[in-house]
């Protein structure tokens, strides 16, 4: 199918400016050579400019974690597309604290979708089910309606362009994990199979998909086989040198 396998890190609300560029030197040094998958750091917004400047020329790439729609006017506090693609090649989209807690639904989504994709960025769109609509047998439907709202008016071959993070709301920072079985199961029915309603058999086999919830060096291996997942959005995991590139380097031993 021809996916390559692509871990990235979100840093969420942790490091100053200094501590992310010690982050993202250690991350440059621990991880250079690799090239059988690709790579990327997604640091707060205060220091985006200075650890783009740290991975400058590296197999590290940056993203950011939030953008607004906009290209600029008078919304104070958000990031523009034109201020993001200035310093980084991807931006994460409705992860489900932004959902949570921020009012993203949807509809923001897919706008937020459409301007990054307008500016050549890569977006990393995060969908994902709560604990309630997990036992409640709902995940299919639901997941496949944030697909469906993600992907509102975007064509096919834009739509190859993202990449898709499933992370069950449930195991984000909980320790819980899906089991890697679950995960690729929900990831076939609720999202391939919904693409493939949309677009077809051949675009829905050519957009990645990430796992993201509680994902550990001791559990990225058992994740990376599994025939629908081709890599990981780290949250916790990704704050450090050691256990970064421990999760990377298990993916790369374990990849056929």
């Amino acid at each position: 199918m021809g996916r390559k396998p692509f871990i990235a890190g979100n840093w969420k609300m942790h490091k100053t400016v200094a501590e992310a560029v010690e982050l993202a030197q250690g991350l440059r040094r621990s991880l250079a050579g690799i090239t059988e998958m690709e790579l990327a750091v997604c640091p707060t917004a205060t220091a985006l400019h200075a650890v783009s400047e740290a991975l400058k020329g590296s197999n590290v790439g940056v993203g950011a974690q939030n953008m607004y729609w906009e290209e600029q006017g008078a919304f104070t506090g958000e990031l523009s597309p034109l201020m993001v693609k200035d310093l980084c090649r991807y931006v994460i989209i409705g992860h489900s604290e932004r959902r949570a807690y921020f009012g993203e639904t949807d509809e923001t989504v897919n706008r937020k979708i459409k301007a990054a994709l307008a500016h050549g960025l890569s977006p990393i769109v995060c969908i994902g089910e709560s604990l309630e609509q997990n036992r409640a047998g709902e995940t299919v439907d639901f997941v496949g309606e944030q697909i469906r709202g993600a992907f509102a008016d975007i064509s096919a071959e834009d739509a190859r362009k993202l990449t898709l993070a499933y992370e069950p709301i449930w195991a984000i920072g909980t320790g819980l994990t899906a089991t890697p079985e679950e995960a690729d199961r929900i990831i076939r029915t609720a999202i391939r199979d919904v693409l493939a309603s949309l677009y077809g058999a051949a675009t829905a086999e050519a957009i990645r998909m990430q796992y993201g919830g509680s994902v550990k060096p001791h559990n990225m291996a058992a994740f990376i086989v599994m025939p629908e997942i081709d890599g990981a959005l780290v949250g916790g995991a990704s704050l450090k040198v050691d256990s970064f590139t421990a999760i990377v380097r298990n993916a790369l031993e374990a990849l056929p």
